[in-house]
């Protein structure tokens, strides 16, 4: 199958992981010989109640016994497309009301990007550097790292960058800006988080000058935080959200979530301001209203602060300069991309799954299931330790 895999199927990276997967449950994923390997990473954060989770599984089966992809999205009323928005409504500030489904988080974007555009008739979109919000043409036109973006130029103009949590930056926001998109934890650069009241900031910056503050939560949302939407712990309400990953419990989806009076402006001059075939599909809407519904009712975002609070006890070793991040999305911070590469392949030969980000070569992800037992972190930090250990005695060894 691995050879078949380099052949046949597209690749990102010259060296994919490239573990045969056979079957996964809860916090764990099993390869084709049997091997059982605890999951930090639980997708990129899109699993978030782990694997297989039995109430996500059975709503997807009851929908799919129904019916699944019937008509282009916004045309036919669908039980559980509705029934998402309505919950999404339920729990979010009353601005946040309208939400529009989409396939991917990148999708999402790029309807975000779209809607303040259409909204505010400006076409200046001001993004952060080292910001990721997607690879698809328009969601890279807000990536600030130019490594990831300069092969595929020209991207869509009118893109101004700033330096998150640079209060100085902010007279950048002008009358021109139709938007200002940032992370509310920027993911690829770091998990980094927002500080000085930055965010708050930002909005303030943008109401003043006529500007629709967008939040992507594509990471830091459903829960991950502690919160349902991260932007819930800085002090700010954006006019735009956008979401995916975590919401679908495994099954692919985005959102982008913003006013009524805002969101109505796809609908006309022109019609079909946006549109797409499979968003809000049934099958998919069912799982994210299940994963909704067992946050809500598990009190498992409530435990998040305390998980949170072990990893960090618990991963004390003096090759880990910091853990930045929050909730369940964190880093592990250590002193060069080499000593995070080493971790996260020895810790695989052990059976624990860690990973990357994008733009910091010195992190090591750690972003599990939600529901994963403090006896599971207690096991997967005892593997990253050991791990340490031995990165540490041959860093001696070799000098």
């Amino acid at each position: 199958m691995k050879e078949d895999f380099l052949r046949y199927q597209a690749q990102t990276s010259p060296f994919p992981l490239a573990i045969e997967i056979t079957s996964a449950k809860g916090s764990y994923v099993s390869d084709i010989n049997g091997k059982n390997y605890l999951d930090f990473i639980a997708g990129v954060s899109a699993n978030t109640l782990g694997h297989n989770h039995p109430k996500i599984s059975q709503a997807i089966k009851d929908q799919v016994d129904k019916y699944t992809h019937v008509m282009v999205y916004g045309e036919f009323i669908q039980q559980k497309p509705l029934d998402l928005c309505k919950l999404l409504a339920a729990n979010l500030p009353e601005n946040l009301n309208t939400t529009y489904l989409t396939n991917s988080g990148t999708e999402a974007t790029e309807g975000a990007i779209k809607l303040a555009k259409r909204f505010t008739g400006r076409s200046e979109i001001i993004s952060a550097k080292n910001g990721y919000h997607g690879n698809t043409q328009g969601s890279m036109s807000v990536c600030g790292a130019e490594e990831q973006n300069s092969a595929f130029r020209p991207l869509i103009p009118g893109i101004k960058f700033i330096e998150f949590n640079n209060l100085l930056d902010l007279d950048k926001i002008t009358s021109k800006t139709a938007g200002v998109i940032l992370e509310t934890i920027q993911g690829g650069a770091g998990f980094l988080q927002s500080e000085n009241n930055y965010l708050h900031l930002v909005k303030e910056k943008c109401k003043q000058v006529g500007a629709l503050l967008i939040l992507d939560e594509i990471q830091s949302g459903i829960g991950r935080t502690g919160k349902l939407f991260g932007f819930e712990n800085y002090n700010v309400i954006p006019d735009i959200i956008v979401t995916g990953k975590g919401l679908g419990g495994g099954m692919p989806i985005g959102a982008f979530i913003s006013s009524y009076e805002i969101m109505s402006c796809l609908k006309q001059q022109p019609k079909l301001g946006h549109i797409t075939t499979f968003g809000g599909h049934p099958v998919i809407a069912a799982a994210a209203v299940a994963t909704l519904q067992e946050l809500f009712s598990s009190g498992v975002m409530h435990e998040i602060e305390n998980k949170e609070f072990l990893f960090k006890k618990l991963l004390e070793h003096p090759l880990i300069t910091e853990i930045r991040g929050k909730g369940l999305m964190l880093a592990a911070m250590v002193e060069t991309p080499e000593i995070a590469s080493k971790v996260i392949l020895k810790a695989l030969d052990k059976g624990l799954l860690l990973y990357w980000l994008l733009f910091e070569g010195r992190a090591i992800r750690i972003s599990p299931p939600l529901n994963i037992s403090e006896d599971e972190i207690y096991k997967g930090c005892n593997i990253i330790i050991e791990c340490l250990n031995e990165v540490f005695e041959e860093i001696q060894q070799n000098s």
